[in-house]
């Protein structure tokens, strides 16, 4: 155990562990003290000072994130002193802030502002240095406006730390230090995975998503188009807490009902072709299977990646191109589905495709790239037309003035809406490895995987990279040449473990057939689009509603989705087949790589 020491905040006696911050300190004790730079998932900055703090014998303010507690310490957090000093550092940031509050997507959730409001700012002491730059909307999916950035380089420690991308950085020095890109390029010309989590940290808003609210406000009141709206599984488990539930709360049903209030004329859910993915994935990982042990073909690429995680796909296009014959070829659940709406869904509902808009509800800012992406057009047009995130879905809610906890629950609607709960936990690391799993073992061997309860735990949590193996015995006949064999997985989330497994992978410390990676920490729970804000301890929670919504799923293999066999039947024929591949598959391209 640690030693304790003991210290003395605003007269308060406390005993702490040895190497916490004034910061935590205060927080055992519930005292608030404001933060900018500091966020729970980076490291210590100690660059913006809002939470300076007055230490008995000390001749400076110090920062209480970035300074240990010592033995004896005497610690104000509220004195004169401390007061003007922040005020002073906010009314210096707002000098070089554009104060254009009422148009600001973030504001009521702007930290700076906030902090504003609390130290009631009501006059301008300083100068205005502010400058004019031009907004960075090049991406698809993420928005840079330098004139709301406060250098608090959250985003650059999350792009690094995090995900280990560094597409930002800060340059310069001085006051003319900014948040920058390689070489000033534009977001849409860089090594950017588009995962968001840059916007999920941003305490202001110089990162946004790329809203397109408005445009599918206007699609849902034009009485020529119909509205199609598929919903993620993640997305169920934190739109809630923007409405003040607990976060992790399942909210399902109220989400369907705000949906159709809202006006879209079918609302179907994404987890209906999570289950589809499972089917064609699984297929397509015991064909690489068969031709790697039976026919010898050592062309075939192992292991075999997910393909889910568009911020992974983006990435591994430019950090490891060498290894895009071993991505999965089966789209997203988003693009499956897109691409279905447009063909099976329109013929089966005897609706003209052209006259269809797809919009998806997602956890993730980089889904908004991947819709736009060239390749996801094989419906015969834009699969998906707009992706809106979780956050941009809670403001269409409060612009329709609905009441979501007054709302009655309310089901999707029939083809395309039904599901199993291991669609259910693709929101959560290592539930697509999970889903997977379940399903081929049992095409294999026709049995559950032996795990109790179908619960596969190695894989699940919040390790950095987790690995797992069983072996398969019993197979049925045609699936002898897999008897014996001890199938080798692995998972990973956020991009930089991405990194530590695909090193792991090239040097041998790590062996698998099929590999796992999401973009995100936590997998899509904690997406780029999710509520602000985030921590562990939310995204634990969003977690754990989602594995237990799954236990009380009646069907939890993707193959025993009733829909799902049905589109088999009607229209796809069989999984990987032509229709599938035409549809459901797709490939990937090298990027530059600097």
């Amino acid at each position: 155990m640690s030693n304790l020491i003991n210290v003395t905040i605003n007269n308060i006696p406390l005993q702490v562990e040895e190497g916490k911050t004034i910061l935590e300190a205060a927080k055992m004790l519930n005292i608030h003290i404001p933060v900018l730079c500091h966020h729970k998932d980076l490291c210590v900055a100690g660059n913006c000072r809002i939470c300076v703090v007055e230490v008995e014998k000390d001749p400076y303010l110090v920062a209480a994130c970035a300074i240990p507690v010592r033995e004896g310490m005497n610690i104000l957090t509220n004195t004169k002193k401390i007061r003007d000093a922040r005020k002073h550092i906010l009314e210096l940031l707002l000098t070089e802030h554009n104060i254009n509050c009422i148009k600001c997507c973030k504001s009521s959730s702007c930290e700076l502002q906030n902090l504003a409001l609390e130290y009631r700012l009501d006059e301008e002491l300083f100068i205005n240095l502010l400058q004019d730059i031009p907004v960075d909307d090049s991406s698809p999916a993420i928005i840079k406006d330098d004139t709301k950035c406060i250098r608090c380089t959250r985003c650059v420690r999350t792009c690094d730390e995090l995900q280990g991308v560094n597409a930002l950085a800060m340059s310069q020095k001085g006051r003319h230090t900014k948040m920058s890109t390689y070489l000033e390029k534009p977001l849409a010309d860089v090594v950017c995975t588009n995962c968001g989590q840059c916007i999920n940290r941003c305490p202001t808003g110089a990162l946004t998503e790329k809203s397109y609210v408005e445009q599918v406000w206007e699609a849902i009141y034009d009485p020529s188009k119909f509205v199609v709206v598929q919903t993620a599984p993640a997305v169920r488990f934190a739109v809630g807490e923007l409405f003040h539930v607990r976060p992790g709360a399942r909210v399902t049903g109220r989400m369907v009902a705000s949906l159709r209030a809202m006006g879209f004329d079918a609302v179907l859910d994404t987890d209906f072709t999570a289950d589809l993915t499972i089917i064609e994935e699984g297929t397509e990982l015991l064909t690489r299977l068969k031709k790697a042990l039976v026919d010898r073909d050592k062309s075939v690429a192992l292991p075999m990646f997910s393909s889910c995680s568009p911020g992974w796909i983006k990435f591994i296009e430019h950090q490891y191109p060498e290894l895009l014959p071993n991505l999965s070829t089966c789209k997203s659940p988003q693009q499956m589905f897109g691409a279905l709406a447009k063909t099976f869904y329109a013929k089966k509902r005897e609706i003209d495709p052209a006259n269809m808009v797809s919009v998806s509800i997602m956890p993730c800012t980089a889904k908004k790239f991947e819709a736009n992406r060239p390749e996801m057009r094989d419906s015969g047009y834009k699969d998906v037309d707009y992706v809106l995130t979780t956050r941009e879905f809670a403001s269409m809610i409060h612009h329709s003035g609905i009441d979501v906890l007054t709302l009655k629950n309310e089901e999707f609607d029939n083809i395309m809406g039904a599901s199993t709960g291991a669609a259910v936990i693709f929101g959560a690391t290592g539930g697509v490895m999970e889903a997977a799993l379940r399903t081929a073992y049992q095409i294999v061997t026709g049995k559950d995987v032996p795990f109790e309860g179908i619960n596969i735990t190695p894989i699940r949590g919040f390790q950095g990279v987790k690995q797992a193996s069983l072996v398969i015995e019993g197979t049925l006949p045609e699936w002898k040449f897999l008897e014996g064999v001890e199938l080798k997985v692995a998972v990973a989330h956020g991009l930089k473990n991405a990194h530590k497994l695909i090193q792991g992978l090239k040097s041998g410390e790590i062996e698998a057939h099929f590999v796992e990676i999401m973009a995100c920490p936590g997998g899509c729970i904690g997406g780029g689009g999710q509520p602000i804000p985030t921590n562990i301890d939310i995204r634990t929670a969003r977690m754990e509603g989602t594995y237990k919504a799954d236990s009380k799923m009646l069907l939890r293999k993707s193959h025993e989705n009733p829909e799902v066999q049905a589109l088999y039947e009607e229209f796809l024929g069989k999984p990987n087949g032509h229709l599938s591949h035409e549809l459901l598959h797709t490939y990937y391209t090298e990027r530059f790589k600097y």
